[in-house]
């Protein structure tokens, strides 16, 4: 079976991808020990954060740039866009595409306050102010 696409048309991050996407996030771009070595405890080899590595360029999430034989990683995906892709494949695929289920799920699991509420909805107030 193959995996889903998010709205931007690219396939889903397994959890490994995702935590090898969140290294190369945060360093901006890096060869192969820099990620290994900024990777949680306990690290995994550098041959499996390779093959991800691979898999991630060929998902077009992550570009090679060849410095002799050496490859340096640059994300192609920003962390913002893979959020915004995910999130609307959630509400998409579990809430029948309403950011309104998601809400009103997310306040029926207590994973949102009244006080969080107050807060966005000052947000938006002051994002339609601006536009």
């Amino acid at each position: 079976m193959g995996k889903e696409k998010p709205e931007g048309g690219r396939r889903a991050l397994t959890k490994a991808e995702e935590q090898v996407m969140k290294v190369l996030w945060r360093l901006e771009s890096g060869l192969l020990m820099d990620i290994v070595e900024a990777m949680p405890a306990p690290q995994p080899h550098k041959n499996t954060v390779a093959t991800i590595l691979k898999t991630l360029v060929d998902k077009g999430f992550v570009r090679i740039e060849n410095i002799g034989r050496i490859h340096r990683y640059h994300p192609l995906v920003s962390r913002d866009a893979y959020s915004r892709d995910t999130l609307s494949s959630v509400a998409t695929g579990y809430f029948d595409g309403s950011f309104t289920n998601v809400v009103s799920f997310l306040v029926d699991e207590k994973k949102l306050s009244v006080k969080d509420l107050e807060l966005l909805l000052q947000q938006i107030k002051k994002n339609k102010k601006s536009s």
